[in-house]
């Protein structure tokens, strides 16, 4: 790579370059625990489990589908929350050469079923409660044959789990439920107790599939970046060496960031696993109080989340009085940190927040503020080693624009996937001589940091999770009354952007807007339904009967600065 303004920036000892090691993901679980055997792997619930400990699980499960004819080249889906269970599955899955597909826990079964018959997945991997509210009625759905399902008490110690047992079944809904024996049905606990010890002998080659991480396209329609064991590897290998003293034994990491999001995936678990530190695992990430008595409790040193996280804790009531000092550093992406809470964390803290960013395409990580060095506060900061940067002209790609002028960005290194999964145009339009367009629109300095300005996309961001409008559209418009819909990003302080949909009643209908919300409710997963409906007696729309979300946008945000609030 030629000279790049950025590199003046990086931190001593952080190379431009780096001589990658290949490693497949299952082999650096099988290096932390041949290195550090009695380290503490995962915290979860008083359930200490040592990198031994998940090993041999991970050995057992790993053979137990095997035994499931479930091998190499297989699509295993895995629907938790961030669970043991959750850490065992993955890992196992990839130890016996399948592909993973880590979905949602909050998906609806229309959202299930597209995704797992996409991915053609042959096992699944849930809870409980998930397959009883949820995934049992996909049978015969989904081309899935075999399920493992997993409860929570069973990787909890006596008398925890008896107690755990109680708790659960009181939450609404249950977080704990009955499973009936049947055919293809199996306990995730007895299939791994019953399974041979000792790791299969399975070849896993380094370009690989490991993942397909699904996000969204052009068009709205749900796609999988297929993301190669070198991808993720190489990419978990550049954060260790950017954040060099902190990516060893001894680091607790805190894992609240869903491990179905690849943010969660790489920068909490396999980054922990690298560097056989302590995975100190929480199942929902809006449960804020949970969070801050891991932290007090485990004396978490490394926290990767997003800002809705960082504001919440702030806003906790009582959080001056817990000892959060303990955290070393804090990384913060899938949307922008409001400066106002990066002040205020880091002044009840103590430890610094880096701002980064990445896409489910690039494994995820492409940039971050440097550790020691210059930051930035509200750019995503400076590209990874061997990760490559430019912005160009967004009505002609060829043209690269200098400092200070907005354009698309555009990306390549070791961690940009291999392409979509079976959708060769979506990935002839994303990848282009070697580099990937973002959809996103960023500005870089005369010091080679970045900052996102804007999305060409309509995608919404709520709290780090991608809405897309398109599908809240179809949903609104399958109601009997709705005529069409249009759906846009709203700002909002907690969320980053909400979701408001303006909708066009059929002639001589009527429906209240709570009523379209539990429809929605019942189709689309919580963080997907609009907080907001506003009626219209028509959509703007192009000459050619398109609909202009830009010029609903604008008005909203005409609106907005004009100091309105949510329409009645």
């Amino acid at each position: 790579m030629d000279e790049r303004p950025w590199f003046a920036h990086y931190d001593p000892g952080v190379p431009r370059s780096i001589a990658y090691a290949e490693i497949p993901i299952p082999s650096m679980l099988a290096r932390a625990a041949a290195r550090a055997p009695g380290a503490t792997a995962i915290s979860f619930l008083g359930r200490r489990i040592s990198y031994r400990e998940l090993k041999r699980e991970v050995d057992r499960l790993a053979a137990a589908i095997l035994g499931l004819g479930v091998g190499k080249g297989a699509r295993v889906a895995i629907q938790m929350p961030n669970l043991p269970q959750t850490v065992i599955a993955y890992y196992a899955a990839l130890t016996a050469g399948a592909e993973v597909v880590l979905t949602n826990p909050l998906y609806t079964p229309r959202e299930i079923e597209h995704q797992w018959n996409d991915a053609e997945c042959v096992l699944a991997v849930t809870t409980d409660f998930l397959w009883t509210q949820r995934v049992r009625e996909l049978r015969g759905k989904v081309g899935v044959q075999s399920f493992v399902i997993a409860s929570i008490p069973e990787v909890l110690r006596f008398p925890v789990n008896l107690l755990a047992r109680r708790k659960l079944a009181r939450q609404s809904p249950p977080a704990i439920a009955a499973v009936r024996p049947e055919p293809g049905v199996h306990r995730f606990r007895e299939l791994v107790r019953a399974a041979p010890p000792g790791p299969p002998a399975v070849a896993i080659g380094f370009d690989d599939i490991a993942v397909l991480q699904y996000t969204g396209g052009t068009t709205g329609v749900a796609k999988a970046a297929v993301l190669t064991h070198r991808n993720l590897s190489c990419n978990v290998q550049q954060q260790a060496a950017w954040m060099s003293g902190l990516a060893g034994d001894g680091e607790v990491v805190l894992v609240a960031l869903p491990l179905f999001h690849v943010f969660g995936m790489t920068a909490a678990m396999n980054f922990a696993v690298l560097g056989a530190a302590e995975m100190v695992l929480v199942p929902n990430p809006r449960d804020t109080a949970a969070i801050a008595r891991a932290i007090e409790k485990r004396r978490v040193t490394l926290f990767p989340g997003v800002p809705a996280m960082y504001n919440a804790l702030t806003n906790l009531p009582g959080i001056e009085r817990r000892d959060l000092s303990s955290l070393k550093a804090c990384f913060s992406g899938s949307a922008p940190m409001p400066p106002d809470v990066l002040e205020r964390f880091e002044r009840l803290t103590g430890a610094r927040i880096l701002e980064g960013f990445g896409l489910s395409e690039t494994s995820p990580v492409t940039h971050l503020n440097p550790l020691g060095g210059p930051r930035k506060v509200g750019s995503i900061g400076i590209p990874f080693p061997d990760t490559d940067a430019r912005i160009v002209d967004v009505d002609d790609p060829s043209r690269e624009l200098g400092p200070g002028k907005e354009g698309e960005l555009l990306l390549r290194g070791p961690q940009v996937m291999r392409e979509y999964w079976r959708q060769p145009e979506e990935t002839r339009f994303a990848l282009r001589d070697g580099w990937l367009a973002t959809g996103d629109l960023a500005a870089m300095d005369e010091d080679g940091y970045f900052r996102i300005v804007g999305r060409k996309k309509d995608m919404i961001n709520c709290s780090g999770l991608k809405v897309f409008p398109d599908e809240v559209d179809a949903v609104l418009a399958a109601h009997d009354d709705v005529l069409e819909a249009a759906t846009i990003g709203v700002p909002d302080p907690a969320r980053g952007e909400t979701v408001k949909s303006f909708v066009v009643l059929r002639p001589g209908r009527s429906v209240r807007a709570a009523d379209l919300e539990t429809f929605c409710r019942g189709r689309l997963a919580a963080y997907k339904v609009p907080r907001e409906i506003e009626f219209l007696p028509e959509l703007p729309k192009s000459t050619v009967l398109k609909v202009l979300r830009r010029a609903l946008r604008e008005r909203e945000m005409a609106r907005r600065a004009a100091g309105g609030g949510p329409p009645a």
